[in-house]
């Protein structure tokens, strides 16, 4: 297969926000691309862009894939009452066209001029390069490998999960061969089994594929170049050698940054510093040679011109410095480690005989002082409603829940209970003492200094995630419980949260989705299954 994909100076403006500001980009044919970004930053209009069902403002996009494009957005756009055969067959839309001008094409075969006769051949190489004779056989494999395959096509759509959803319109997108393959978070409502048979597909893919994910594992193994959407600059970056290219020249940006910043500095504090004092130290004072005074007043207007000269001369360089500063790094994400903790051994949080309705039943779980656990489980067993009964934030119906020292909660959804209260006032709310709050925000670099005045119901889901977490890394814990931590954060700021997480000295209790995270994982683990209790992991 070749084709053709090429952005020149693309812009797009959604609501008097301008989300891409003269994008371009190349992408060779055969190419897999990971499209990674904050929430909101603009990845799935990028996607949109590329897909022809979002004109650019400006720019010009080019596509050519003459064995079609696919694209699979986070939802499946077709409404209630359609059925999964419906989907299928939009899905699949490009070869049941081809299908049906064959057909038609063989009614006349018998009186078909020599032009016609090519037309069809044409028909026949499009619809072979497209292996539409086994397209059905892929849709049902692909269904069974995503676990739909029980799904009947006579089934309405209304009826089903938003991950059944997710999943139908995933298998058709893969089944129709397209050349160019856009991908909108295709890792969403997959189990372990499924997301390492998606790889492999994607892996065999003949054509291009765009995938737009927070996937870390899929980022490493199948996508050989990182393109990533900056949603404050409205910029697209591209870094080559795949996912490990990807952080490794992050380090080196980031030392980039350092460098030119403390350079800046340095040049600055020298320039202040000549100005004032060394260009004044052109001819130290000294004494009248052979009683000669008209001379020594002619050499003393010398050397006043020649400080006048280097006085301004430093004061242009400082101006020129100035105009175009270099800001200072945000300082790395730390995790604050309790410096007074009431626990230093034994149990932090002990819950023993709990349950709550029919979501959970816990016989006994005690957590150590510096303990790890991994808390795992299909969706629905009771993981999250776990975390919220050890953070105190819901009652269980029966059972004892103790806690000996101070808890960190981070739930996997941000509620907004006032909106209209700034970034700065959420960040310092029931924070005693007269820190400078502000100062102690911008040093975490989860959000700039601009965003500090903005009221929290303007923030993102990936702005509120951060101010979450903010808000918990500047607080003395004994015990971390944090549910989905990865979810809305960049792929740097999760691999920055990973190692602060391994450095902190209390007690965590994980519940996560993200497989480089479980993959990494150092301690214990612990399984919850529906209707019974936690085990350890097998």
């Amino acid at each position: 297969m070749s084709g053709q994909l090429t952005l020149r100076a693309v812009s797009k403006t959604f609501a008097h926000r301008r989300v891409l500001d003269a994008v371009s980009l190349t992408v060779r044919a055969g190419e897999k691309l990971g499209v990674v970004g904050e929430n909101g930053s603009g990845k799935s209009t990028l996607l949109r862009l590329i897909a022809g069902q979002e004109p650019p403002d400006d720019g010009e996009v080019t596509v050519v894939a003459e064995a079609g494009v696919g694209h699979l957005g986070q939802v499946l756009a077709l409404p209630d009452d359609a059925t999964v055969g419906d989907a299928i067959d939009a899905a699949l839309l490009e070869i049941r066209l081809l299908e049906q001008r064959i057909t038609a094409a063989e009614q006349s075969l018998g009186s078909a001029s020599p032009t016609e006769l090519a037309e069809y051949g044409e028909l026949l190489t499009a619809f072979e390069l497209r292996d539409g004779y086994s397209a059905d056989a892929r849709v049902e494999a692909a269904m069974s490998a995503l676990g739909i395959g029980d799904l009947g096509r006579q089934r309405r759509l209304g009826t089903l999960s938003g991950g059944q959803r997710a999943r139908l319109a995933l298998a058709g997108v893969l089944s129709a061969e397209p050349e160019l393959l856009l991908l909108d978070e295709p890792t969403n409502h997959l189990d372990h089994q499924a997301l390492t048979w998606l790889e492999d597909r994607l892996r065999a893919h003949r054509g291009t594929l765009v995938v737009v994910t927070h996937d870390r594992l899929l980022l490493e193994r199948v996508v050989t170049a990182i393109i990533e959407v900056d949603g404050d600059r409205r910029t697209i970056s591209r870094y080559g050698n795949g996912y490990a290219g990807y952080l490794a020249e992050q380090r080196a940006a980031r030392q980039r940054w350092e460098q030119a910043y403390a350079e800046w500095v340095g040049e600055i504090a020298h320039w202040t510093e000549w100005r004032g004092t060394t260009a004044y130290n052109v001819a130290p004072g000294r004494a009248i040679k052979d009683h000669n005074k008209c001379k020594y007043n002619g050499d003393g207007r010398r050397v006043q011109a020649s400080i006048s000269t280097r006085v301004r001369s430093a004061s242009e360089r400082l101006e020129r410095l100035r105009a175009e500063p270099v800001p200072k790094p945000p300082d790395p994400l730390r995790l604050n480690a309790p410096l007074h903790a009431a626990v230093r051994e034994g149990a932090v949080v002990e819950l023993r005989e709990a349950s709550v309705a029919h979501r959970l039943h816990v016989d006994e779980l005690v957590v150590e002082a510096g303990q790890r656990l991994l808390v795992t489980g299909p969706n629905g067993a009771g993981k999250s409603t776990l975390l919220d009964v050890l953070a105190g934030v819901l009652q269980p119906d029966r059972g004892t829940l103790t806690r000996h020292g101070v808890v960190g909660y981070l739930p996997q959804e941000t509620v907004v209970r006032q909106p209209r209260r700034t970034v700065l006032a959420a960040f310092a709310a029931g924070r005693p003492g007269q820190e400078d709050h502000a100062e102690q925000l911008a040093s975490l670099g989860l959000l700039r200094e601009a965003d500090f005045a903005t009221p929290v119901g303007a923030l993102s889901i990936g702005q509120r995630r951060r101010l979450a977490l903010a808000r918990l890394l500047v607080r003395e814990s004994d015990v971390l419980l944090l549910d989905e931590p990865t979810n809305h954060l960049s792929l740097a700021l999760v691999e920055e949260l990973e190692a602060a997480l391994a450095d902190y000295p209390g007690a965590v209790v994980v519940v996560s989705h993200d497989r480089l995270l479980r993959q990494r994982w150092q301690g214990e683990e612990l399984e919850l299954g529906h209707g019974r209790g936690l085990v350890p992991a097998a």
